[in-house]
Protein backbone atom coordinates (compact mmCIF):
# COMPACT_ATOMS: atom_id res chain seq x y z
CA UNK A 1 0.00 0.00 0.00
CA UNK A 2 2.78 2.56 0.70
CA UNK A 3 4.10 2.08 -2.87
CA UNK A 4 0.63 2.88 -4.24
CA UNK A 5 0.52 6.12 -2.20
CA UNK A 6 3.95 7.14 -3.44
CA UNK A 7 2.96 6.53 -7.07
CA UNK A 8 -0.28 8.47 -6.57
CA UNK A 9 1.63 11.35 -5.00
CA UNK A 10 4.13 11.44 -7.88
CA UNK A 11 1.35 11.39 -10.46
CA UNK A 12 -0.42 14.27 -8.72
CA UNK A 13 2.81 16.26 -8.57
CA UNK A 14 3.47 15.64 -12.27
CA UNK A 15 -0.03 16.82 -13.15
CA UNK A 16 0.24 19.88 -10.92
CA UNK A 17 -0.24 23.28 -12.53
CA UNK A 18 2.96 24.35 -10.76
CA UNK A 19 4.88 22.99 -13.75
CA UNK A 20 2.79 24.92 -16.30
CA UNK A 21 4.10 27.62 -18.61
CA UNK A 22 1.75 30.52 -19.22
CA UNK A 23 1.78 33.30 -21.77
CA UNK A 24 0.54 36.49 -20.14
CA UNK A 25 0.37 40.26 -20.37
CA UNK A 26 1.66 42.16 -17.33
CA UNK A 27 -1.02 44.60 -16.17
CA UNK A 28 0.34 45.60 -12.78
CA UNK A 29 3.52 45.85 -10.71
CA UNK A 30 3.08 45.86 -6.93
CA UNK A 31 6.75 46.07 -5.95
CA UNK A 32 10.15 44.83 -7.07
CA UNK A 33 9.22 41.15 -7.01
CA UNK A 34 5.45 41.00 -7.56
CA UNK A 35 3.40 41.51 -10.72
CA UNK A 36 -0.20 41.01 -11.83
CA UNK A 37 -0.81 39.42 -15.22
CA UNK A 38 -3.66 38.43 -17.51
CA UNK A 39 -2.92 34.92 -18.73
CA UNK A 40 -4.59 32.78 -21.38
CA UNK A 41 -7.64 31.07 -19.96
CA UNK A 42 -7.21 32.72 -16.56
CA UNK A 43 -8.33 35.86 -14.83
CA UNK A 44 -5.79 38.17 -13.26
CA UNK A 45 -2.99 36.26 -11.56
CA UNK A 46 -0.75 37.71 -8.86
CA UNK A 47 2.79 36.46 -9.45
CA UNK A 48 5.68 36.53 -6.97
CA UNK A 49 9.04 36.30 -8.75
CA UNK A 50 10.74 33.12 -7.59
CA UNK A 51 14.13 32.92 -5.89
CA UNK A 52 14.51 36.67 -5.28
CA UNK A 53 13.39 39.12 -2.61
CA UNK A 54 13.20 42.82 -3.43
CA UNK A 55 13.25 45.71 -0.95
CA UNK A 56 9.88 46.49 0.62
CA UNK A 57 8.06 49.62 -0.61
CA UNK A 58 9.02 51.61 2.50
CA UNK A 59 12.55 50.26 2.56
CA UNK A 60 15.47 52.08 0.89
CA UNK A 61 15.53 51.21 -2.83
CA UNK A 62 11.95 49.87 -2.65
CA UNK A 63 10.62 52.45 -5.11
CA UNK A 64 13.61 52.00 -7.45
CA UNK A 65 13.15 48.23 -7.41
CA UNK A 66 9.45 48.57 -8.28
CA UNK A 67 10.25 51.04 -11.08
CA UNK A 68 12.90 48.67 -12.45
CA UNK A 69 10.46 45.75 -12.61
CA UNK A 70 7.83 48.02 -14.13
CA UNK A 71 10.28 49.14 -16.84
CA UNK A 72 11.11 45.48 -17.53
CA UNK A 73 7.59 44.08 -17.59
CA UNK A 74 4.64 46.47 -17.40
CA UNK A 75 2.41 46.23 -20.46
CA UNK A 76 4.61 43.55 -21.98
CA UNK A 77 4.11 39.92 -22.89
CA UNK A 78 5.55 37.57 -20.31
CA UNK A 79 6.30 33.88 -20.14
CA UNK A 80 5.49 32.58 -16.68
CA UNK A 81 7.08 29.33 -15.53
CA UNK A 82 5.19 28.38 -12.40
CA UNK A 83 7.06 26.84 -9.48
CA UNK A 84 4.23 26.73 -6.96
CA UNK A 85 2.22 28.96 -4.64
CA UNK A 86 3.26 30.99 -1.63
CA UNK A 87 1.41 31.25 1.68
CA UNK A 88 -0.57 34.23 0.35
CA UNK A 89 -1.88 32.23 -2.62
CA UNK A 90 0.29 34.00 -5.18
CA UNK A 91 1.80 32.05 -8.05
CA UNK A 92 5.56 31.77 -7.55
CA UNK A 93 7.34 31.79 -10.90
CA UNK A 94 10.28 32.61 -13.08
CA UNK A 95 9.19 35.44 -15.39
CA UNK A 96 10.52 36.43 -18.80
CA UNK A 97 9.29 39.76 -20.15
CA UNK A 98 9.95 40.28 -23.86
CA UNK A 99 12.51 37.46 -23.56
CA UNK A 100 14.38 39.00 -20.58
CA UNK A 101 14.65 36.99 -17.35
CA UNK A 102 13.12 39.52 -14.95
CA UNK A 103 14.18 37.59 -11.84
CA UNK A 104 17.85 37.63 -12.87
CA UNK A 105 17.71 41.21 -14.18
CA UNK A 106 16.46 42.53 -10.83
CA UNK A 107 19.40 40.83 -9.09
CA UNK A 108 21.86 42.00 -11.79
CA UNK A 109 20.68 45.60 -11.34
CA UNK A 110 21.19 45.35 -7.60
CA UNK A 111 17.49 45.81 -6.93
CA UNK A 112 16.75 42.42 -5.38
CA UNK A 113 18.58 39.88 -3.26
CA UNK A 114 18.90 36.22 -4.10
CA UNK A 115 16.44 34.70 -1.61
CA UNK A 116 18.76 32.07 -0.11
CA UNK A 117 15.90 30.27 1.58
CA UNK A 118 14.26 29.47 -1.77
CA UNK A 119 16.99 29.84 -4.39
CA UNK A 120 17.69 26.88 -6.65
CA UNK A 121 19.23 28.73 -9.61
CA UNK A 122 22.90 28.98 -8.66
CA UNK A 123 23.48 31.35 -11.60
CA UNK A 124 21.82 34.13 -9.61
CA UNK A 125 24.63 34.27 -7.05
CA UNK A 126 27.37 35.53 -9.41
CA UNK A 127 24.96 38.23 -10.63
CA UNK A 128 24.44 39.34 -7.03
CA UNK A 129 28.19 39.21 -6.31
CA UNK A 130 28.93 41.42 -9.32
CA UNK A 131 26.19 43.91 -8.38
CA UNK A 132 27.60 44.07 -4.84
CA UNK A 133 31.20 44.51 -6.06
CA UNK A 134 30.13 47.25 -8.49
CA UNK A 135 27.88 48.83 -5.82
CA UNK A 136 24.83 48.77 -8.09
CA UNK A 137 21.41 49.63 -6.71
CA UNK A 138 20.92 48.72 -3.07
CA UNK A 139 24.58 47.71 -2.82
CA UNK A 140 25.47 51.42 -2.95
CA UNK A 141 24.07 51.63 0.59
CA UNK A 142 26.71 51.27 3.31
CA UNK A 143 24.64 48.67 5.17
CA UNK A 144 21.82 47.26 2.99
CA UNK A 145 19.27 45.25 4.96
CA UNK A 146 17.73 42.18 3.30
CA UNK A 147 13.92 42.44 3.08
CA UNK A 148 13.38 39.33 5.22
CA UNK A 149 15.30 41.05 8.05
CA UNK A 150 13.44 44.33 7.42
CA UNK A 151 10.06 42.57 7.71
CA UNK A 152 11.13 40.69 10.83
CA UNK A 153 12.28 43.92 12.53
CA UNK A 154 8.87 45.49 11.88
CA UNK A 155 6.75 42.67 13.31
Amino acid sequence: MPTFRLIALLLCAAASPAAADLSCKVVGVSDGDTITALCQGHERIKIRLAEIDAPEKTQPFGAKSKQSLSDLCFGKEAQIVEQGRDRYGRTVARVRCDGIDANAKQVRRGLAWVYNRYATDLNLYPLQDTARTERRGLWADSAPMPPWEWRKARR
